[in-house]
């Protein structure tokens, strides 16, 4: 009998395991009570943000999914608390790591584009909010986007107005071997941040905001190709919004950010299929 094809779920599940296994043991610690294991959590939590939908409703999904089930060793369901629990005890460091990770499964070429963006941190309508004057914080979240691949490199969450050029040097730090050209708006116009990316071997093509004729001087000797690939940042922060939504679920400040890096990380795997 011929085998069935793998659909873009499946593989989606094999290549987050895949992940999951070079990341992190099977278990915490020898003292775990070794039910389920950490690789099952992190699928599970990257399935729940891939699907956009509750702990409750994904696992009840799971019930008609034997083959998802048997990709991840899954025997028994577990309980929404149980992957709750599990979210919480996962530590950033351990996504950042997958999200490292995942950056090796695409093509990346250096040319990379910064952009922010906001996320709502409540699920609530428009107009519902416009009726009882009620005003949603948004996170402020700044993504390095690989333009040959799409792929996220890296990202700054923030609950404040923290200004772009305020962002941009930890990011630049914290990725020096990834970005060999780097590309921004006016947001980013700053010599500081041009020095800094020069001394690590980055070239800066940042917009000049115009206060005279030197500044469009400078603006128009800028590549307009090269510089035109910035525009791929805005497609990823839509593709985030739109296939997992442009909200968090979470309630804390500090799952919130998680969520955030688990979505970053589902949309590199996906971009890998």
């Amino acid at each position: 009998m011929q085998a069935l094809p793998k659909s873009q779920l499946l593989r989606f599940v094999e290549q987050a395991m895949h992940l999951a296994r070079r990341a992190v043991p099977r278990h915490s610690s020898k003292f775990s009570k070794r039910r389920y294991t950490l690789h099952q959590h992190i699928v599970l939590l990257c399935l729940k943000v891939r699907k956009n939908t509750t702990y409750r409703t994904l696992l009840d999904e799971l019930i008609e999914m034997p083959r998802i089930r048997s990709a991840i060793d899954l025997d028994e369901i577990p309980s929404p608390s149980t992957l709750c629990k599990a979210f919480d005890r996962l530590d950033m460091a351990v996504w950042r790591v997958l999200l490292n990770l995942s950056v090796r499964l695409l093509p990346t070429n250096g040319v990379v584009g910064i952009d922010a963006t906001g996320f709502d941190r409540n699920h609530a309508s428009k107009h519902y909010t416009k009726r009882t004057k009620l005003k949603i914080q948004q996170l402020k979240v700044t993504l390095l986007v690989d333009t040959k691949a799409n792929a996220i490199i890296d990202l700054h969450v923030t609950t404040t107005r923290k200004h772009d050029s305020q962002i941009a040097p930890s990011l630049i730090k914290r990725n020096i071997g990834e970005v060999a050209i780097l590309l921004a708006d006016k947001g980013y116009d700053d010599q500081k941040i041009r020095a800094l990316a020069r001394e690590y071997g980055v070239r800066p093509l940042i917009k000049h905001r115009e206060f005279s004729s030197l500044h469009k001087m400078w603006n128009a000797r800028l590549d307009t190709d090269l510089y035109g690939q910035r525009s791929q940042n805005e497609t990823v922060n839509s593709r985030l919004k739109r296939k997992y939504g442009a909200f968090v679920r979470s309630r804390h400040w500090w799952k919130q950010f998680r969520e955030l890096v688990v979505g970053c990380l589902t949309h590199n795997i996906d971009k890998a299929l």
